[in-house]
């Protein structure tokens, strides 16, 4: 047994800070999973678990001072792969959230970010002794405790250096642990004080909601099997139908005299034939009005009879990444047509527009023969999606960190603003995301790879932290600042929520449950996020959240830098 305790008391073994980090984040996650009255924190446990672990070690006088290089690269390197998949994540939508109604959702969440911010400098200045350097940093951590925002703690952690010397950082990370507990809990509490302060009714939401669906159908694909019986079409081909209507569809087979077969833009409209075709569902009713009859017939019901047949593909080949149907002509080309895409869980209506992205499942109809022939063509090969491309991952986070240590010249500022280990990284993904298929950059990566590196990078980091944090934190909480912190985080985190809350509410008539998703997404906090889909029961706070989680995402981990460089830097 003295080897092993040899072992947990010597910092400069390899092995003790191996079955440190092993412990911290084993028992973190752990305990994580535990909810207190509804809610679990989640992984994020894992930086209590750490300030535990400092903490104890600190008592039997275990100094991990020694270990410092090795912790702090361990922490940046956890940080960088957190927020570089988490860019690959939102990058391919950030910038479409910036469309139609998404632009008033996420200036909305510029309002809250702003808001966050100064009434952090509003209570700094009123509770704490501004002659103190270190006092703003420690609300810095507050406040995004207060927000549960960890890769801002983590763009706050790298400046901090630069401002104050490597051997005098503020430790920061123990206001965020002070102030987080109340902020998850304070976050959910404020769209609840929503509900009340502005007469919410949840089941008038639900039925608001559905009418809005009703009135204003998504663009989800469905299928029509229509009857031609109106002569208007009769003798025109396809591609002339597309042009006169205006209209989106695409034509998967047609039965004519009993006989099956795949047409294409040349095909010509008969009378009685049978068209099975797929729209957008706002299209439907205008295009069977102007073809002819709907069918209630199963539109299945003919394939086991012929020689044609669907079958789902892959999109695997890294060259048709970015592609879209117009310049694939699978109709004219394998004689297919291509009905419908799978993406992320969601089903997208094919036209001929639409660009094509590795890990794609499209559905394609034809025969046998032709659909190998398309399946060649893309890959659908599986087993290739089950490796991630990690040569193209690190190029992204070698560019990355280039991009994050480029100086960008403030008014005002004495030290340039630099992107940082978190802020390059991130911008570079979110890049990568949106445009790299132009460039022929295929960063791919399961759902399932992607998050397991999130939350690898993430509790490598929260550990980190944790550890560090842990030889000053009990210090905090008794003799320092800490129930200060504690509940001005707590103010941090309400009086934002709620003014943009009832401005979104009463100013711009968002839907509750929608708003609910806002709120969480501009906190980028999962738990909030849950607690509004078990109120919910519908997907309106997923749309509200994944609007606004990419520049709410962006915004914090900038917002980290500014405040500080800004307030702390040796001019001001």
């Amino acid at each position: 047994m003295e080897w092993f305790l040899k072992i947990l008391s010597d910092p400069a073994s390899i092995a003790h800070i191996v079955i440190l980090y092993a412990a911290v984040i084993s028992i973190g996650v752990k305990l994580g999973k535990i909810k207190f009255g509804g809610v679990a924190l989640g992984v994020t446990f894992v930086l209590f678990a750490g300030i535990v672990a400092g903490h104890i070690f600190n008592q039997f006088g275990i100094d991990h001072a020694g270990q410092k290089a090795t912790i702090d690269f361990v922490k940046e390197l956890g940080l960088i792969l957190f927020v570089y998949c988490i860019g690959l994540q939102v990058g391919p939508s950030f910038f479409a959230t910036f469309r139609q109604g998404g632009l008033g959702m996420n200036m909305l969440t510029v309002g809250l970010v702003c808001l966050n911010v100064a009434v952090m400098l509003i209570l700094y200045f009123l509770c704490f002794d501004t002659s103190d350097r270190t006092a703003l940093p420690m609300m810095v951590g507050v406040m995004y405790g207060a927000v549960t925002n960890t890769p801002g703690l983590g763009a706050a952690n790298g400046v901090l250096p630069t401002l104050f010397g490597a051997e005098e950082v503020p430790a920061i990370a123990n206001g965020y642990a002070c102030a987080y507990p109340l902020g998850v809990v304070g976050i959910i509490l404020s769209t609840i004080l929503i509900r009340y302060i502005c007469r919410i009714s949840l089941e008038k939401e639900q039925e608001q909601l559905h009418n809005e669906q009703e009135s204003n159908p998504h663009a989800t694909p469905k299928h029509l099997v229509i009857r031609v019986t109106n002569q208007a079409v009769v003798g025109r081909t396809l591609r002339d139908l597309h042009t006169f209507l205006n209209r989106e569809f695409v034509v998967s087979r047609i039965i004519r005299d009993g006989e099956l077969f795949i047409p294409n833009g040349e095909t010509k409209l008969e009378i009685g034939m049978e068209v099975h075709l797929v729209c957008a569902e706002d299209e439907a009713e205008p295009i069977t009005v102007l073809m002819g009859e709907a069918l209630s017939k199963d539109w299945t019901a003919d394939i086991d009879k012929t020689k044609y047949v669907s079958h789902r593909l892959v999109i695997t080949k890294p060259e048709i990444n970015g592609k879209t149907f117009g310049q694939l002509h699978f109709n004219s080309i394998y004689g297919v047509n291509v009905t419908r895409v799978t993406r992320n869980g969601m089903e997208l209506f094919a036209n001929r527009n639409l660009r094509l992205q590795v890990g794609d499942r499209i559905l394609v109809t034809g025969s046998e023969e032709n659909i190998e022939h398309v399946k060649n063509a893309i890959g659908s090969s599986v087993k290739r999606l089950d490796h991630p491309n990690v040569g193209a991952i690190f190029f992204g986070i070698l560019l990355g960190i280039i991009v994050g240590q480029i100086p960008i010249p403030i008014p005002g500022v004495d030290i340039p603003v630099k992107l940082g280990l978190a802020g390059g990284p991130l911008v570079v993904a979110i890049l990568i995301g949106a445009f790299g298929y132009r460039y022929k950059i295929n960063t791919y990566t399961s759902t399932s790879a992607n998050l397991m590196l999130r939350e690898v990078g993430l509790i490598l980091f929260l550990a980190s932290v944790g550890i560090q944090a842990g030889a000053t934190f009990w210090e905090t909480v008794t003799n320092g600042d800490g129930i200060t912190y504690v509940w001005t985080g707590f103010l941090i985190t309400t009086i934002p929520i709620l003014i943009i809350g009832v401005i979104g509410r009463l100013r711009m008539k968002l839907n509750y449950f929608t708003l609910m998703g806002l709120i969480a997404g501009s906190n980028t906090d999962p738990p909030a996020l849950a607690f509004a889909n078990q109120t919910a029961g519908n997907d309106a706070p997923a749309v509200g959240y994944s609007t606004v989680y990419p520049l709410a995402m962006f915004l914090r981990i900038l917002m980290a830098q500014l405040v500080l460089l800004f307030f702390c830097s040796p001019a001001a």
